[in-house]
């Protein structure tokens, strides 16, 4: 694991951001590229080397880069190591199975970030050709942005020409300052306060067997996973924007409440956007996208969804996972959204998150087995009743399902209200912006300016609340993996 939660928020980022404060404007790309390498050090020393690696070979391929070949051998050399340390053993055991006994996989871990940095490059290398950026920036700038502590590990997927100017000579202000450690701190708490506690729940369902689900127990794990990686990601991207504004970057927003969305293709339009608009521009149009024809486009759509599930890992349910999702845009594209459009929001609503909701459990599952397995619980064909049945109906409510479902009845209400627009609306309201609709600002006179003071102290206190808790629940527990980590 790379730093302990507690090591790094009282301890390395304190020291990293006072430093970056304090230097003068020429020296913070060197030390944002140290302090990064230091990092990533701290927890895979290993790989650190092929971090360093990732840096100069890409920043001499982005000067060399004249055509297409070039091109292709630097995008070439980076697909290769990502997909040697991330898939060579899925390949080699997929060999095996059609008879090659002998034949052994590396079985080297997997470096931490090497998804989200490998595309980074990528991205670079596409834009330099393009001309989209320049091929001739430093090698400290260009080492800063491949590894930029931030989002190395677990995105938004940045983009050299987004952030180009901010390498050269970012300004920092206090403004900026603090609406980054506001944002970081909505984050931190998704993560530890809210992801880490609904993942509680799903921990016992995916430990349970399958076989023995009440159809409402089943139900409830997959809703609890649906919010887990939902809360637990979309907090990992708050931290790391807003980490990048108390450092002067201004990095891509990676969710826009995707579970709000009215059918699956607008799903993808919210969810992982960086993602996404990646595979966008580097993958589908190249492939021809949607202009030459439509049996090219749906071949398009489906390839770019089975690279998308392979990208999250090399197992068979996240390829299936990256299919259901390519045929699901496929149907709304040909008919189903021209069916949905006369339905009303709550229906279309309800559709996408049954849809999603399904397709976390192939994606949280191990298996393609243990997938419909559990599938099948959800819907009745678990093949038992479960331990403490309610009544004769076993197979459709249990009684340890009804306990965690009490429990965790307000944490639910919370994650449903934390899914949508309300807590940032509600948020605004507090902190006294749009002071009319409170009734006054602080040139209505002394009442407005009163109002706005009183707004400032509760959005204080509110972040402070939520920072302080989530350092309680970080000392109590001695393991808090981002999901995304392992991708």
């Amino acid at each position: 694991m790379l730093f302990s939660s507690i090591t790094f928020l009282f301890y390395f980022l304190p020291v990293a951001l006072a430093l970056h404060w304090a230097l003068p404007r020429g020296w913070r790309n060197g030390f944002l590229l140290a302090a990064s390498l230091f990092f990533y050090a701290w927890g895979e020393p290993a790989y650190v080397l092929l971090m360093g690696f990732s840096i100069l070979f890409n920043y001499l391929a982005g000067r060399l880069v004249r055509g297409r070949g070039s091109l292709a051998l630097a995008v070439g050399v980076n697909l290769a190591l990502l997909g040697f340390f991330k898939y060579a053993d899925f390949v080699v055991g997929n060999i095996r199975l059609l008879g090659a006994a002998g034949l052994e996989g590396p079985g080297l871990p997997l470096p931490i970030g090497i998804s989200f940095y490998t595309f980074q490059a990528i991205s670079y290398q596409v834009d330099a050709y393009r001309g989209v950026v320049s091929g001739r920036r430093g090698l400290v700038g260009f080492g800063a942005y491949i590894s930029l502590f931030p989002q190395l590990i677990a995105g938004p997927i940045v983009r050299l020409s987004g952030i180009e100017g901010e390498l050269g000579g970012r300004e920092l202000s206090l403004e900026a300052f603090a609406a980054g450690v506001r944002l970081f701190v909505v984050g931190l708490g998704k993560k530890v306060l809210l992801a880490n506690n609904i993942g509680l729940v799903w921990d016992y369902y995916a430990q349970a067997d399958a076989g023995g689900l009440s159809v409402a127990g089943a139900w409830l794990g997959a809703v609890a996973f649906t919010f887990q990686i939902y809360f637990d990601f979309s907090g990992y991207s708050d931290m790391a924007v807003g980490l990048g504004r108390m450092l002067g970057f201004t990095f891509p927003r990676n969710f826009d409440y995707p579970y709000t969305a009215r059918s699956v293709t607008e799903f993808w339009r919210r969810w992982h956007m960086s993602l996404s608009s990646f595979f966008r521009d580097y993958l589908y149009i190249p492939l021809g996208g949607n202009r030459k024809g439509l049996a090219a486009q749906l071949r398009n759509i489906l390839c770019v969804w089975l690279l998308t599930g392979l990208w999250h890992g090399a197992s068979w349910n996240f390829a299936a996972w990256g299919l259901y999702f390519g045929v699901l845009l496929i149907v709304e594209k040909l008919f189903l959204l021209r069916l949905l459009d006369g339905a009303p929001g709550w229906a279309r609503r309800a559709y996408a998150m049954l849809l999603v909701v399904l397709s976390w459990v192939v994606f949280a599952s191990e298996s393609l087995s243990g997938a419909a397995a559990y599938l099948g619980a959800m819907f009745g064909l678990g093949g038992g009743a479960a331990s403490g049945a309610v009544g004769t109906a076993g197979w459709l409510v249990d009684g340890r399902a009804l306990y965690l479902l009490r429990s965790n009845l307000v944490l639910l209400a919370i994650l449903c209200a934390g899914s949508t627009r309300l807590p940032a609306a509600l948020g605004r309201a507090l902190a006294g912006r749009g002071g009319a609709r409170l009734g006054g600002t602080a040139a209505d006179g002394r009442g407005g300016a009163w109002r706005a003071t009183a707004g400032a102290v509760l959005e204080v206190l509110w972040h402070g609340g939520v920072f302080a808790l989530s350092v309680a629940f970080l000392i109590s527990s001695s393991f808090n993996p981002f999901l995304y980590f392992r991708f």
